[in-house]
């Protein structure tokens, strides 16, 4: 019985993230029609939720890991990371400190667009090789999208989310600051 109740909370674990997943990616392939302001409101809202999801994945072995496929192509993924870029303008770049390649006290500079785009991919490729619904498709999906959530764009969400409250809020914090000082 057991089992069957860690089963039935994988799938809706796994569910609940393609859910989201897939609410992602069709918004970020239409951050055309969006405002700067827009895309950072949506973002500070889904990105913890998209965490949340990812730290849940089960964690599964594929019998046949060469059915795994990705689906963004290069064009596809440059064609999201310029409008996003373009978008945020100024404030693509941010200074983060990299967890996986730390060096002392070595900064590195990020792209908001790059990251999301990555992010972008990631779920992207999940979301569509999900879709093909079969056992080895299902199971690679699953495998390699909680592989990359601990390895790629769990990280990467972390960065934006820091980023984006910080654009998001830096006013408010800059009035408290001043009224400190008062």
């Amino acid at each position: 019985m057991a089992d069957q109740q860690d089963t039935d909370n994988h799938k809706k674990q796994v569910i609940e993230l393609l859910t989201v997943a897939n609410e992602y990616c069709m918004f970020i392939e239409k951050a055309y029609d969006y405002s700067k302001e827009d895309i950072l409101q949506y973002i500070n809202k889904i990105s913890p939720l998209l965490y949340l999801k990812g730290s849940l994945i089960p964690e599964l072995k594929p019998e046949n890991p060469e059915a795994y496929e990705r689906y963004v192509t290069e064009e596809v993924w440059e064609n999201i990371f310029n409008e996003l870029r373009n978008k945020f303008g100024r404030d693509d770049e941010f200074w983060f400190i990299d967890e996986i390649s730390f060096q002392g006290e070595e900064i590195t500079k990020g792209s908001m667009g790059e990251h999301l785009t990555d992010i972008y991919q990631d779920l992207k490729d999940f979301v569509s090789l999900y879709s093909k619904n079969t056992a080895d498709s299902i199971i690679n999906a699953i495998a390699e999208c909680g592989h990359l959530f601990q390895t790629n764009w769990g990280y990467k969400l972390l960065r934006i989310q820091k980023n984006v409250h910080h654009l998001l809020y830096q006013h408010e914090i800059k009035d408290d600051y001043a009224e400190l000082d008062e």
